[in-house]
């Protein structure tokens, strides 16, 4: 079934020679096509019937991803691709043009089918990589993009041989002379490799972690990291998209650390009037022995302030010459042992009540704890009830909470001074 033949066999069938010879090299090509379909057929249906069932099969799991990400069925494309090249000389013969063209095509092809394969492997090797332990610290997105485009470069490259009839040395050489317009091009691509090692090798950001970026509008979990971009999706639901470089050259903060230690900061200050200070008496001191938390605060307390006042033995009638107790003092020691007696606050990280520096809106008692639930709506919830418990409380320590004057407060006041006479 070789051109020539038939060919000849249209000749006697007292064909012109033109039109034989145009008929005859046609049908060897539709044989050639009919053969190469027939195996590419063929080795589809052993891959689909045969390959596919036994790597289901297996016990191993990375198997699975070759049929996922469609390496052998891509390997197939290239079974035409060789009997096409093994038989055009024997079916077309060699050495002229059509013959020089189909080998051309077949080549091209070959390339074609080469990067296919290439990024089929590529994309099982991320899904291999993403299934390890590492692979949600050390994400390869990046590092697989930037190989495919390095390969898809070299397949460029090739195709460019192929159709010029050069050797691809010759092209590489030629790569120098165009590198600045290739770094014009690739620069965010360039960029973006290069700050992708340097995330991944430190350790600085990875998919689900929640960071805050300011000054590029970012405050939500990472969902992606790419050669180019990081795209973080933000608690209003909206994405923001951040060039990768951008997080090396710029700041931002990573609350990995917070979810990984289990524990979420408050720290939060209620201000209290200053004018409702004061020493505790007697009537207060019984008061807060009643309070079942601050009863081994006030033994050691008050045991302490007697042993201090008998040893100075001055007139104690005066409140300059002796100590004692105030009812701020003591509020903060209650709200100590409160914090450390609450099944929500850490115990094995910093807690604290401090006092800041006073000022016009009175002295802020700081509240610094953390939360043994880092779930955001959790954490407010266990935050809103410790500082309803501490504002509902001040009165017992004949404490009240600072709070500016509304429109309010100077309606009554105004009514209280009664008209103004003219």
């Amino acid at each position: 079934m070789t051109a020539q033949s038939l060919t000849k066999w249209l000749a006697g069938q007292q064909i012109p020679p033109e039109l034989a010879q145009i008929g005859g090299w046609s049908l060897a090509a539709l044989c050639l096509l009919l053969i190469a379909l027939l195996a590419n057929f063929l080795a589809k249906s052993c891959i689909a019937h045969v390959i596919h069932p036994i790597f289901r099969k297996t016990a191993i799991k990375w198997d699975d991803l070759l049929i996922d990400h469609n390496v052998i069925v891509r390997l197939s494309h290239l079974v035409p691709a060789v009997v096409i090249q093994v038989l055009y000389p024997i079916f077309l013969g060699s050495g002229d043009t059509a013959a020089d063209i189909i080998g051309l095509v077949v080549n091209l092809y070959l390339v074609v089918i080469f990067l296919m394969v290439a990024d089929g492997v590529l994309n099982f090797l991320r899904a291999l990589w993403e299934r390890g332990a590492l692979g949600k610290r050390f994400p390869a997105k990046s590092f697989i993009q930037a190989f495919k485009l390095l390969i898809n470069l070299v397949g460029i490259i090739f195709i460019l041989s192929v159709l010029l009839g050069k050797s691809p040395l010759v092209l590489f050489s030629g790569l120098g002379a165009v590198t600045a317009i290739l770094l014009l091009i690739f620069k965010d691509a360039i960029l973006g490799l290069v700050a992708g090692f340097q995330l991944s090798v430190n350790d600085m950001v990875m998919v689900d972690d929640w960071i805050e970026m300011p000054a590029r509008g970012a405050d939500g979990d990472v969902i992606d990291v790419s050669l180019t971009t990081v795209k973080v999706r933000n608690w209003d639901r909206t994405i923001t998209t951040i060039p990768t470089y951008a997080l090396i050259s710029d700041s931002f903060k990573n609350w990995r650390g917070m979810s990984e230690s289990g524990g979420r900061r408050i720290k939060r200050s209620i201000h209290i009037d200053m004018r409702t200070i004061q020493f505790a008496d007697e009537e207060l001191l019984e008061r807060f022995k009643q309070i079942r938390l601050l009863r081994p605060y006030l033994d050691a307390k008050l045991a302490e302030i007697q042993k201090y006042n008998s040893e100075v033995g001055d007139d104690l009638s005066e409140l300059i010459n002796c100590r004692r107790l105030t009812n701020i003092g003591t509020f903060r020691a209650y709200c100590v042992a409160y914090l450390r007696n609450h099944p929500n606050a850490r115990q094995d990280l910093p807690l604290m009540v401090r006092q800041m520096a006073p000022h016009e809106h009175g002295l802020p008692l700081e509240i610094y704890v953390f939360s043994n639930d880092i779930v955001w709506a959790n954490y407010e919830d266990i935050q809103a009830d410790l500082f309803d418990h501490f504002l509902s409380i001040l009165p017992e320590f004949n404490l009240s909470a600072y709070q500016a004057p509304s429109g309010a407060d100077l309606e009554k006041a105004g009514a209280l001074l009664g008209p103004v006479k003219h």
